[in-house]
């Protein structure tokens, strides 16, 4: 059955949104989202302190997408108040590795004993520190760092090798505060 959606956002005091044709634009105390809303039926508005999705006689498929923009935007609240922080463990059981981050890159040397450092450039909005055997990303949009800390992991990847014996690598255990 097709039905009217109506959904509120409230925001809060610190945290201020606003519309740029199809790019919502977040701000709050420890940064910025920019994010595109393109959907033709459902509309996105702007009030003093909240977020309004309204579609008209909604389809299951709008319904869906109205769920997904919502959780999106909780993100993008969220991020801007906190960070999302993601956690990666460096382990090296064969050969010492070196990890070292300098501008938008980190690199990784003597992985297996290569003679050619590994390089990955950073997604932009994502901040990675290395604290001891740990690899720190952080950034207010959740996707930035969610895929910073997979290339990251992906960096690592072993092929051609028994995975039981070689477990080296950089490797996610910590997902925007939700322990793996």
């Amino acid at each position: 059955m097709k039905e009217d959606i109506k959904k509120e956002i409230k925001l809060k005091e610190n945290i201020n949104a606003q519309l740029d044709g199809v790019f919502l634009i977040v701000k709050g105390p420890k940064g910025e989202v920019k994010r595109t809303f393109a959907h033709p039926k459902i509309v996105l508005s702007v009030e003093k302190d909240k977020l309004i999705l309204d579609v008209k006689k909604a389809t299951r498929r709008e319904k869906a997408v109205i769920n997904s923009f919502e959780a999106h935007i909780y993100n993008m609240i969220t991020g801007v108040e906190e960070p999302h922080v993601y956690k990666l463990k460096i382990c090296s059981g064969h050969f010492p590795m070196t990890v070292s981050v300098s501008g938008n890159e980190l690199t990784i040397k003597n992985f297996l004993g290569e003679a050619v450092p590994r390089k990955v450039k950073f997604i932009v909005g994502a901040e990675v520190k290395i604290d001891g055997n740990e690899i720190i990303v952080s950034s207010p949009d959740k996707e930035a760092a969610g895929q910073t800390a997979a290339k990251i992991e992906s960096l690592c990847r072993i092929t051609d090798r028994d995975k039981r014996i070689f477990q080296d690598g950089c490797y996610i255990i910590n997902k925007a505060g939700k322990i793996l």
